[in-house]
């Protein structure tokens, strides 16, 4: 893709979804930490119901490793992978208190040198808690990735690297919520919603699905999706942190 589009592309997702932000539900860089571990081959829905349950008892590697694994497996045992990504959790929580004083490091070697974060979870926290311009690749980016042309390739770490390179310095600290919402609610695995795709003139991919009439969706599924502007705008302002308004929204009665 050439650099004019690719910046077309990115200006195309900033201008409807200005503010964008992770699904996953904290309060602290622990709290979104052991969020982005437990989310591996999961959804961030079946995270946030777990958590919410969880970070109420222990939220802090302290309390965690006083939970004990066996009990933290209680807790997330409705997730993908609870037993292995319980034991990790609590591995972490041990080498954060005995190298790094209980605190998540804002240093990627030392973020995928913690029990269960590789490449990709390190780019989430270095992203949305502290605020770097890396771009995480899971199996939503790899597919916009691929079918737009963008990055195209078959390693998602060359291709976080080759997006971060071509992704346009004024996008790249937002690029990788643009791109995962943009997978996840519009360009989907087996239905992508060409027809409504603010992209699609400049995507290569050739089956695009013809227009279809929309099915209104309940709103407990709009989290996150691409607003509208003139409604939004006065209800959200660039510099709302993350952190305190899913703080806000994990703490509210359900």
């Amino acid at each position: 893709m050439k650099p004019a589009d690719i910046a077309e592309l990115y200006r195309r997702l900033a201008i409807r979804n200005p503010n964008p932000r992770s699904e996953l539900e904290y309060s602290s860089p622990f709290e979104l930490l052991v969020a982005v571990v437990l989310s591996a081959q999961a959804t961030d829905v079946s995270v946030n119901k777990a958590t919410a349950l969880l970070y109420p008892v222990a939220n802090t590697p302290e309390k965690l490793l006083a939970l004990g694994e066996e009990k933290l497996r209680g807790y997330i045992k409705t997730i993908g992978l609870y037993q292995t990504k319980a034991k990790n959790v609590i591995a972490l929580c041990r080498q954060l208190l005995e190298l790094h004083g209980g605190h998540v490091p804002h240093d990627r070697a030392a973020l995928e040198a913690l029990p269960g974060v590789g490449r990709k979870t390190a780019n989430v926290v270095l992203n949305v808690a502290f605020g770097e311009p890396t771009i995480a690749v899971d199996t939503h980016i790899f597919r916009i990735a691929n079918r737009t042309g963008l990055a195209p390739g078959t390693n998602p770490d060359k291709i976080s690297e080759k997006l971060e390179k071509i992704t346009p310095e004024p996008y790249r600290l937002h690029a990788h919520h643009w791109l995962i919402l943009h997978g996840r609610y519009v360009c989907k695995a087996r239905t992508p919603e060409c027809w409504r795709c603010v992209i699609s003139s400049l995507c290569r991919y050739k089956d695009k699905t013809p227009v279809a009439e929309a099915v209104p969706e309940p709103a407990s599924r709009l989290r996150g999706r691409p607003v509208d502007l003139k409604k939004d705008s006065k209800n959200n302002s660039p510099g709302q942190s993350t952190a305190t308004s899913a703080a806000k929204r994990r703490r509210q009665p359900r």
